[in-house]
């Protein structure tokens, strides 16, 4: 069903963009009606428009909390044309019918970004907004809704090539999106006043972006959130399913490391890492790790690439590099393959909670966060200082491998770990074997588990090997086990109170 436009109601609170909408509305012949700053700015390009006060017969009150909120506005927004009754209440409380309704919402979420004051972010809730923007959705039958500035574009478009005139599977999108914003609105408001504990899974997350595919090529996916938030694109192709978890793996463990640091990951586990005084020297020790494993891989450092590691990173293929900058002539080298994705971090991801849909239903929880929470000697002799700052290291590493997961670490560098088994004996062997194949001498290094162990095997065959310092957050039935083991064995263990499973 086609229906002309004749009358608009516009009370936004951006007008932006709008300016293009209002001269065409005026060139269609379409009655104005408008209130506040939005009459004001309208009056401004010499268009005339037509206050609401004169339909309410009530001027703005309570500081402008009640404008609109009256019989003579939501009764043409909402009266049914086909309606008979409608119709002739309508004409009894001479209510004129309104054709089209652009109302945005005070900006909520940007106040609560900007400010703590309760009294501040409470006054931006907006009333009168959400209520035109739905019943005008509700009675998109015969009313044209346009909730966001986001929506600018598309309503002029319409207005230009259809003279005013809109179908009703147009009315029924733009109400479509018209619900989506009032709902995300709702859930940013829920979400100020019930932080914790929410009844609901209130979560509302705009921007999405369809991937060409999901983890596999026959699954379709959409990432909701702006990524240019965190990151300006340098260089290469559009980020895929996979890589966006790499590249979340990444971001995630880098934030771990105050010294310069790089690391390689390959489907999200850390297959390289590595601590030196320089970018270059921090890419060589991570790459030596496991530089069969880094072949395809994301790649985060947290200080600037120069020309020397660009260089050197240049040698191998990998997906994607993360860096807070790049110095020019390293840009100009890593730019030499089109399809190579280089982003230049601008922050850290602000989550608080991660989230897991699974069964019928979503798990919540809080980021896993700090590396220990007790350090407790409970071995054969006192940990000096190196073995302090690898154990340290060692255990960030383990906290971001898949459990069961031990990470096996000699100078602030990766040089064996074993991820994902089913029992921690298989992922010590799967760590020793690593470190063997890539000739790494294991005396002096230190173990970390990311859980306890249930039995001293591990501490004895790591301990064969020449591993003589061990980190575990503890709380086997059966840890004395392993402490005893320590103990007659002149070893170090350390107890952190703070367990690391990753799933």
């Amino acid at each position: 069903m086609t229906k002309k436009i004749q009358s608009a109601l516009i009370s936004v609170f951006y007008k932006d963009g709008l300016d293009a909408i209002i001269q065409k509305l005026h060139e269609l012949g379409v009655t104005i009606y408008s209130t506040g700053g939005t009459q004001t700015f309208i009056e401004s390009l010499k268009i005339p428009c037509i206050s609401v006060e004169s339909l309410t017969t009530y001027p703005s009150i309570l500081g402008g909390r009640v404008k609109t909120l009256h019989p003579s506005v939501f009764g043409g927004i909402l009266g049914r044309r086909e309606n008979e009754k409608d119709l002739k209440e309508m004409a009894q409380y001479k209510i004129p019918e309104i054709d089209l309704v652009i109302v945005d919402l005070y900006p909520f979420e940007e106040t609560v970004a900007k400010t703590s004051d309760d009294a501040s972010i409470i006054e931006k809730i907006d009333v009168g907004g959400p209520s035109m923007i739905r019943a005008a959705a509700k009675n998109h039958k015969h009313v044209a809704v346009i909730g966001s500035k986001n929506e600018y574009a598309y309503l002029e478009k319409l207005l230009n090539e259809q003279n005013g005139e809109t179908t009703l599977e147009q009315r029924r999108l733009l109400a479509a999106r018209a619900f989506e914003v009032c709902a995300h609105y709702d859930v940013a408001i829920a979400k100020y006043f019930v932080p914790t504990d929410a009844t609901y899974f209130l979560e509302s997350v705009p921007h999405p972006k369809s991937m060409r595919y999901g983890e596999n090529p026959h699954q379709s996916a959409v990432f909701f959130g702006d990524l240019n938030e965190l990151f300006d694109q340098v260089n290469g192709k559009e980020l895929s399913y996979n890589n966006l978890v790499d590249v979340d793996a990444a971001v995630q463990i880098i934030s771990e490391f105050k010294d310069t640091t790089f690391v390689i990951i390959k489907h999200t586990n850390v297959c390289g890492i590595a601590s030196r005084n320089t970018v270059k020297e921090a890419w060589d020790a991570a790459l030596a790790g496991d530089p069969e494993s880094a072949f395809g891989g994301v790649l985060v450092c947290n200080a600037a690439i120069d020309k020397a590691t660009a260089e050197a990173i240049n040698e191998i293929f990998f997906e994607v590099l993360i860096a807070p900058s790049f110095n020019t002539d390293a840009l100009e080298i890593l730019k030499s393959k089109k399809n190579r994705i280089l982003l230049q971090q601008k922050k850290k991801p602000a989550n608080k909670n991660q989230f897991k849909s699974l069964l019928n239903g979503v798990l919540v929880q809080q980021q896993d966060e700090g590396n220990y929470t007790d350090w407790k000697e409970v071995g054969g002799k006192e940990t000096n200082e190196i073995e302090k700052e690898d154990l340290k290291f060692a255990n960030l590493v383990c906290k971001h491998l898949k459990s069961n997961a031990i990470a096996l670490v000699k100078n602030k560098q990766l040089v064996g770990k074993g991820c994902g088994q089913t029992s921690r004996i298989d992922s010590l062997r799967q760590a020793i074997e690593k470190s063997k194949q890539f000739k790494f001498d294991l005396h002096g290094a230190v173990l970390a588990s990311d859980a306890f162990f249930p039995f001293n095997d591990c501490v004895q065959i790591a301990h064969a090997e020449g591993i003589e310092a061990f980190i575990q957050p503890g709380g086997s039935i059966r840890d004395k086990d392993s402490i005893d083991y320590c103990v007659q064995n002149k070893l170090a263990m350390v107890m952190t109170g703070l367990r690391h499973f990753k799933h």
